[in-house]
């Protein structure tokens, strides 16, 4: 056995006969202004300079949005930091907004 480990059944290799090669897909740049501050997002709150709450709509469905933002160019863009939840999941959050409050009121 080589060092690289064993070969998936299916890893697919193209033989020395099929020289056929194709570019790479071209990767088209959003525009910049699509997550500014002019953007369809609802913002909720800011929880700080930096982070905020939002409602979006993408890809027809429904996101709760928790953030950090960050400014380039003049510009409000958000950072890799923070997670979009779906309805349902939001739903379960805050139904045990309640459990989270006494887990912080516990000195424990």
């Amino acid at each position: 056995m080589s060092w690289k480990g064993k070969r998936k059944d299916n890893d697919v290799r193209v033989s020395d006969d099929e020289t056929e090669t194709h570019a790479p897909a071209k990767k088209i740049a959003k525009p910049a202004d699509s997550f500014s501050d002019e953007s369809d997002d609802i913002v909720v709150c800011n929880i700080s300079k930096n982070r905020r709450v939002s409602v979006r709509n993408w890809n027809g469905k429904i996101w709760i949005d928790i953030r950090e933002f960050y400014v380039k160019d003049g510009k409000t863009l958000p950072g890799k930091k923070g997670i979009s939840l779906s309805v349902d999941q939001w739903n379960t959050l805050r139904d045990h907004a309640g459990d989270i409050e006494k887990a912080l009121s516990d000195p424990s």
